[in-house]
């Protein structure tokens, strides 16, 4: 798949780092794992056998990617975007040699870092340590590099007091940290980021970047998977868009983030299987606005924000249940809002019409979201629609996600025990104003 030696399809490309051609991967949904099974799984599969035997269900399967073909030039930072499912990971998996295709073929020409799933190359059951010789091996380290490499790795991870422990006691933060540090200092000529940089604190997110600009600043091609836009627009000046595994954009950032936000808009759900056209109610239209009316996907902290959605219902449906619902972009449902829960009376509803939601100013902190619109049965019964609304970005410099889903501001005060008038007390009194 790949070709890093002279000659051969790599050796004619001169300034291109990346040759991807009719790049495709089936699977077999249902698919089971080979290998050693436990007890339960045997009796399990004795069980579906004769199922099968008596219902012979027909194999299916799906293209998680198909016939993908672009060149990547070197020095190029490239975002790779698409909606859940469209086959970004798969992507990534293959060129990385994680996962091989099943049609198709790429070229590789230059040493490759890649920092994919939380813990991909790590062994439970060894040490960081152990897991650090281990997993440069994998990307293609000599152990002499890695051993003259490991204290400024571990440095950089900043997990030396764990370092000695097993990492199926890390938490997913210190399995990042400790993995993008192996990655970072293989000193790689091509680098894949999938979704990573969302995991770990602040200052470790600022190390990342600050990585890979110096990465830009030596040429080096960076591939990054991502769906927080403004990571994409800040790192990439080119996109390849992809549409259920297929690429149907490849161009500057700006024309593909506008692509990819009006492909979110009134997206249905993966778990859903009535299709749209037979729910009682249908949502036809919606949009996020700004308080003088004009919408919008970017909003300020703080910002009160309305929510105006269109919809047409198939025959009367008495007093349904509108409800919104704020999903953060790793799928954290972080707001609800009900009709039914505010007490609000929607009576019967016949035809097409208009709902505003008012909502109150935003205290989520600095990230991606989702609004997801479902309509049910009164008492949060059965379900009569569901929509998704493209992505929206809250902004702030400082609240971001390790200050959790939202802050609010709260009431401090300071009260100084066992100190005796005095200038000490007047020094104390001064800091705490301060």
């Amino acid at each position: 798949m790949s070709d890093r030696a002279n000659g051969g399809p790599a050796a004619g490309l001169g300034e291109v780092s990346i040759r991807v051609e009719g790049l495709g991967k089936q699977y077999r949904i249902g698919a089971r794992r080979r290998g050693r099974t436990t007890f339960g799984e045997s009796v399990a599969q004795t069980v579906d056998t004769l199922l099968r035997r008596t219902a012979r269900a027909p194999k299916r399967t799906f293209w998680a990617l198909q016939d993908a073909s672009f060149e990547i030039r070197r020095g190029e930072n490239v975002g790779i975007i698409g909606l859940n499912g469209a086959g970004k990971s798969t992507l990534l998996k293959i060129l990385s040699r994680i996962t091989t295709p099943t049609r198709g073929r790429a070229w590789i020409r230059g040493r490759v870092g890649a920092l994919l799933e939380v813990g991909t190359g790590f062994h439970q059951e060894l040490s960081g340590r152990e897991n650090v010789f281990l997993y440069g091996a994998i990307l293609g380290m000599p152990v002499q590099e890695i051993a003259a490499k490991f204290d400024q790795i571990v440095e950089f991870a900043g997990v030396s007091e764990f370092i000695d422990t097993p990492v199926k006691r890390y938490s997913s933060g210190m399995y990042v940290r400790l993995a993008f540090a192996v990655a970072a200092h293989l000193d790689p000529e091509i680098l894949f980021l999938d979704e990573v940089l969302a995991v770990g604190d602040l200052t470790f997110q600022r190390k990342c970047i600050e990585f890979s600009k110096d990465l830009q600043r030596k040429n080096a091609t960076i591939l990054f998977v991502s769906h927080n836009m403004f990571s994409i627009k800040s790192m990439c000046e080119r996109v390849v868009y992809l549409r259920k595994g297929q690429i149907v954009y490849d161009g500057p950032t700006d024309d593909g983030i506008a692509l990819y936000e009006e492909d979110c808009r009134l997206a249905t759900a993966s778990w859903i299987e009535k299709p749209p056209e037979e729910w009682p109610v249908l949502i036809t239209d919606c949009q996020l606005l700004h308080a003088n009316g004009e919408s919008g996907n970017v909003f300020d902290f703080g910002e009160p924000v309305k929510l105006r959605m269109a919809y047409r219902t198939r025959g009367a449906v008495k007093d349904p249940n509108f409800i919104v619902a704020l999903v953060r972009s790793d799928n954290v449902a972080c707001c609800n809002y009900s009709t039914e829960a505010d007490g609000v009376a929607v009576g019967t509803l016949e035809g097409e019409g208009e709902i505003v939601l008012d909502m109150p100013p935003l205290k989520l902190v600095s990230e991606a979201y989702t609004v997801s619109i479902l309509v049910r049965e009164p008492g949060f019964g059965q379900l009569l629609a569901q929509q998704t609304l493209g992505a929206f970005h809250v902004r702030h410099d400082l609240y971001d996600m390790h200050f959790g889903v939202y802050h609010e501001r709260a009431q401090w005060t300071f009260r100084a025990h066992d100190v005796a008038p005095g200038p000490q007390a007047t020094l104390l009194g001064r800091k705490l104003d301060g």
